[in-house]
């Protein structure tokens, strides 16, 4: 298990994991308030840190994740990798409910969230041509066919602003696109997991076809929890999977883990003392190299 401790964002049940120890902890950010407290502890002798991206008791909406602080609590608790999981709809007739996607790519349609730690005063620009993490992906697609799911290597995920549903034109433009499933929650959390220098992997686990589907009824919520909560032990195992396949991996460098090296863009002398002070846990080594 050398070097690794996972943080995973996902539904509030993800901690009732059988032999998951640890404790709730409360991690104070400079960027506010995270979704809830971190459920801080181990699996299978790897530490892990478990968040629930909409609080316990799913109060918050997508467009209400402070996306920030869970990132940045997630860091300050010593997190190397990021494993997120949620609920998405499918855009393609050969990714039926209750399949796993394991996301590749994003395209991002979300507004008025917050999606840089950075900003005036202190500018960066982060690549993201490849906005997740092949070794941590591939751990886990292995790992959700261990617990048996049918997984789903690779596929666009279209982040949409929410919370509610699309429109029938707008899932047919979609589909036109090219994206395989459509979802709430990715971004900016995917972004700023790579400006916090934390390898991402996405596993999207499809509850419905959206509204396109001609033989299918249009998505409910009901329809979404019924499928959520099917996938809901299927996930559990996944991430008891993930964390036996890290406790036989040592962890390597990760070219995202100095990603920040070539991105910070301000000269040190011009650089804001407020924002820089909000940054020592996520870009401490950048800053102050």
């Amino acid at each position: 298990m050398a070097g690794w401790k996972l943080g995973v964002i996902g539904g509030s049940g993800l901690y009732d994991i059988p032999g998951v120890e640890g404790a709730w902890k409360d991690v104070r950010s400079p960027w506010g308030d995270a979704s809830d407290a971190v459920f801080d502890g181990a699996l299978a002798g790897v530490p892990m840190a478990f968040l629930p991206r909409h609080g316990r008791g799913h109060r918050i909406p997508p467009t209400q994740v402070n996306y920030r602080a869970n990132i940045d609590a997630l860091k300050r608790l010593g997190c190397t990798d990021i494993l997120s999981l949620s609920a998405c709809g499918s855009l393609r007739q050969d990714r039926p409910p209750g399949v796993f996607v394991i996301v590749d790519q994003y395209i991002d349609r979300t507004f008025a969230r917050e999606k840089s730690f950075f900003g005036p005063g202190l500018v960066a620009h982060v690549s993201m041509a490849h906005p997740v993490c092949p070794r941590l992906s591939g751990l886990a697609a292995q790992a959700a066919r261990q617990a048996g799911a049918e997984a789903f290597e690779g596929g666009p995920y279209r982040v949409m602003g929410g919370p509610q549903f699309s429109s029938l034109a707008e899932s047919r433009l979609y589909r036109s696109w090219g994206c395989d499933v459509i979802g709430m929650t990715n971004m900016p959390e995917a972004k700023l997991a790579r400006e916090a220098e934390l390898p991402y992997a996405s596993v999207a686990m499809v509850t419905d076809f959206d509204c396109w589907h001609e033989e299918v009824a249009h998505v409910q919520t009901t329809d979404i929890l019924e499928v959520l909560h099917k996938n809901s032990d299927t996930a559990k195992m996944l991430v008891k999977h993930i964390a036996q396949a890290l406790a036989q991996t040592p962890r390597e460098p990760s070219p995202i883990d100095s990603c920040l090296d070539h991105a910070l863009i301000t000269a040190p002398g011009a650089r804001d003392p407020a924002l820089v002070a909000k940054l020592p846990a996520m870009a401490r080594r950048a800053v102050q190299a």
